[in-house]
């Protein structure tokens, strides 16, 4: 396995932001050529990164046969877009790398701001900013285009329905009550017919971010013709990560043992999508 750990520095980025991979290590023995890489943002309300929602996730994914990896992004102070223009270098990082690490596909995963933080990546890989960031020049910058995205608990919203923490974290005193910054931030307005695929599941009694969230974000994914699967799960507080054991916190509210499926759905989901998608084209192109 090819575990490291790449600073990730952009304007306004604190000084700990890093990328930490987990890379699998090809054998020809195994009949497995390229693998998805699946690059999580955990949640935090964008005050910290939670390590809830970090290197146990990627466990699960290396064990579903994927590449993982973790973005600790930078929070409070730093204020919006420096974590979108660090998601946006990890995912050049990564293309840059893809050959040599082998990975056919990248998959942004985020936790609750963090799903903010990915959902943006979403709508926004296109803009111009983010290109020049992480040195694009000319006009196509779909190296920057997540191929899906996977959306547990996401904050979207930044209106009737937000969590008005994680916008307050994310623009800063002097934005938080900017209506246009508001209108910016608020995911379900900017998503178009370029947003990746997407699998995202919340809980109807979640009490801090309301499932309203998801629904929102799925609805607009839905008459932008963008294929979704959606799971609304009729129990369960917040941020319960894997739902199981692994990911329990002190307060021991995250183990709900209903929304433990959303994990077998989840590998059904990029088996469907990315990996038998992938072997069809690699046996046309050896026909």
């Amino acid at each position: 396995m090819i575990n490291e750990t790449f600073p990730i520095q952009v304007e306004g980025s604190l000084p700990d932001t890093r990328l930490i991979t987990y890379i699998q290590d090809y054998y020809q023995e195994i009949n497995i050529q390229t693998r998805p890489l699946i690059l999580i943002c955990p949640g935090g309300a964008y005050a910290y990164t939670s390590p809830r929602e970090a290197e146990a996730f990627a466990m699960q994914f290396l064990a579903m046969g994927c590449h993982a990896a973790v973005l600790k992004y930078s929070c409070a102070p730093a204020v919006y877009p420096t974590a979108l223009t660090e998601l946006a270098s990890s995912i050049a990082l990564i293309r840059r790398n893809a050959e040599k690490w082998r990975v056919d596909h990248v998959i942004v995963l985020g936790c609750s701001a963090g799903g903010h933080l990915a959902a943006s990546m979403g709508v926004f890989w296109d803009e111009d900013f983010l290109a020049e960031a992480v040195g694009i020049k000319g006009s196509d910058h779909s190296l920057l285009r997540p191929d899906g995205m996977i959306l547990c608990y996401p904050v979207i919203t930044s209106g009737e329905f937000a969590h008005r923490g994680s916008m307050d974290n994310l623009l800063g005193p002097d934005r938080c009550k900017d209506e246009k910054w508001l209108e910016k931030m608020s995911l379900e307005k900017h998503v178009s017919s370029k947003t990746p695929q997407s699998f995202i599941w919340h809980t109807f009694t979640d009490g801090a971010v309301p499932v309203e969230n998801s629904l929102m974000f799925v609805s607009a994914l839905r008459k932008a013709g963008v294929n979704t699967e959606f799971h609304m799960y009729p129990v369960g507080g917040h941020g319960l990560g894997l739902a199981n054991r692994l990911t329990q916190n002190a307060g021991e509210t995250a183990l709900q043992e209903e929304c433990t499926t959303w994990i077998p759905l989840v590998r059904t989901w990029i088996e469907s999508q990315f990996v038998e998608k992938n072997n069809e084209g690699n046996r046309d192109s050896l026909s």
